[in-house]
């Protein structure tokens, strides 16, 4: 019964991190598009782009925590091993995002 919640608990952090991803993707075409159709002359992007890197981050989140409750279930080697190479690689990715976009404010 636990393995069955985690796993439930596992997809619905997955669901939840691509959704923010995927929402917040849409939601900065529609404020490029907004901007392009107002002032194409003089674009400033970096707020746009500060927004979609917070959102990427915010669902890398929910993603890394997806895997580790899946690698709950499931602790075999093979598994631990794709979780830290996935958990590196997200966490890696979150920080250098996260650099960027402080960077550019």
């Amino acid at each position: 019964m636990a393995a069955g919640f985690i796993d439930i608990s596992s997809l619905i952090f997955s669901y939840v991190g691509a959704t923010i991803i995927l929402y917040g993707g849409a939601v900065t075409v529609i404020r490029t598009l907004k901007q392009e159709v107002r002032t194409p002359a003089s674009i400033n992007n970096h707020d746009i782009r500060r927004y979609f890197t917070n959102k990427i981050v915010f669902g890398l989140d929910f993603l890394v925590a997806s895997d580790i409750l899946r690698t709950i279930v499931a602790p075999g080697q093979q598994e631990i091993l794709f979780l830290g190479m996935t958990v590196g690689i997200r966490i890696a990715m979150g920080y250098f995002l996260s650099k960027e976009a402080s960077e550019s404010s």
